[in-house]
């Protein structure tokens, strides 16, 4: 018996093929959708659970509505309609 390997893949970092469908703006795609800073419930969707503004390059916003968002955001933060930081809690 020899003591040969059997043929093994190389080893290194693997190139992983990730086929994501092309995101689209949905205020884009719906016209109905309206950014308002006193929905607060639309607007929840654009932020994490730690209170951050998601980035456009994860929400698929274009870039004339993420920034609609931003600002509409950020109205609500000062009118206390949407919480600021992870700790304030929401009901």
């Amino acid at each position: 018996m020899s003591d040969e390997r059997p043929t093994q893949r190389p080893t290194g970092p693997r190139k992983k093929r990730t086929f994501q469908r092309r995101k689209v703006c949905r205020f884009c795609a719906d016209k109905a959708i309206k950014i308002d800073y006193k929905d607060p419930r639309t607007l929840r969707t654009f932020i994490t659970e730690r209170g951050k503004i998601i980035p456009r390059r994860i929400s698929g916003n274009c870039a004339a509505h993420q920034r609609l968002v931003t600002e509409a955001i950020k109205r609500a933060r000062n009118l206390a309609l949407i919480p600021v930081a992870a700790g304030h809690v929401m009901p």
